[in-house]
């Protein structure tokens, strides 16, 4: 098997014995998504076997065994989607939590940590929610500077309320316009956009225009099949293979994470047939 990447890859082609052969894409694994399947340990020797390079959402608890495993991590947690700083009743909460997050990504060779704006309340100001955020990442970007780490504030759709990860009905942050507009107000290298390709396809779409327009304020990117947040296959209408040449035409050369909910009967299998989608 070649490995070869065509345009929406189809199912017919996965390969039980497909390895990552190009590389020019750092592939990672998000791994909440498989955690019905497997521990973090376990996934992390089938990435290492199917050529994948690092993981992110897991607990810190593994990130000593995963590296052991010869995996980097690509991205670290930190106050999630729905406590976030626009609103003042969790504005502490996630100062602290990024704070926590971003020394624990320095202590174990990590350069990204994640962020969120959090959800929308009753009686929210939006402008005043806008410079809540603001005011809560500049807090914390001294010592994201300090460490060498970057945060990256991820854009999440709130259209799809089927599963409570597959959409986030009252996410503040759901315009990607709205969310580079704040990435360039905090105005340093050390605050980037996570690209989630999957939900600026369901918010805002025309994905390639908005990389080749943005990409110097983008900091990961993730992947999944829409709809459904499934595998990223010919079932589903995001064109993997060519966005990933764009990606890597700007001059990206951080990772890029598979984060889709596996339906396969072959979990693995599925995760293969990502990996050789994206090994443009």
């Amino acid at each position: 098997m070649t490995g070869v990447a065509r345009a929406q890859l189809p199912r017919s082609a996965a390969s039980a014995d497909f390895k990552v052969q190009n590389g020019n894409i750092k592939q990672s694994i998000m791994g909440w998504c498989f955690k019905d399947h497997f521990d973090a340990l376990a996934l992390a020797k089938h990435c290492k076997d199917i050529g994948l390079v690092a993981m992110e959402g897991i607990s810190p608890s593994f990130y000593p065994e995963v590296k052991k495993i010869g995996l980097e991590i690509s991205l670290v947690s930190s106050h999630g989607f729905a406590k976030g700083p626009c609103d003042p009743e969790h504005f502490d909460f996630a100062v602290a939590e990024l704070e926590k997050s971003i020394n624990i990504a320095a202590e174990f060779g990590s350069k990204k940590v994640i962020t969120f704006t959090g959800m929308r309340f009753d009686g929210m100001d939006e402008e005043k929610a806008i410079a809540d955020c603001l005011k809560a990442w500049k807090k914390v970007l001294p010592l994201a500077e300090e460490k060498g780490v970057t945060i990256v504030l991820e854009h999440l759709n709130s259209r799809d309320d089927t599963h409570p990860m597959k959409g986030h009905p009252g996410y503040f942050g759901d315009d990607v316009e709205l969310c580079f507009d704040m990435v360039k107000q905090i105005g340093s290298e050390n605050f980037k956009l996570l690209f989630d390709i999957y939900h600026v396809s369901i918010m805002n779409g025309d994905v390639i225009r908005r990389i080749r327009q943005y990409h110097e304020l983008i900091g990961h990117y993730h992947t999944a099949g829409n709809p459904g947040r499934a595998e990223i296959d010919d079932t589903q209408e995001i064109n993997y293979p060519p966005i990933m040449r764009e990606i890597l035409k700007t001059g990206y050369d951080g990772y890029v994470a598979q984060e889709f909910i596996p339906t396969w009967d072959d979990p693995v299998l599925a995760l293969r047939h990502a990996a050789m989608t994206c090994d443009v």
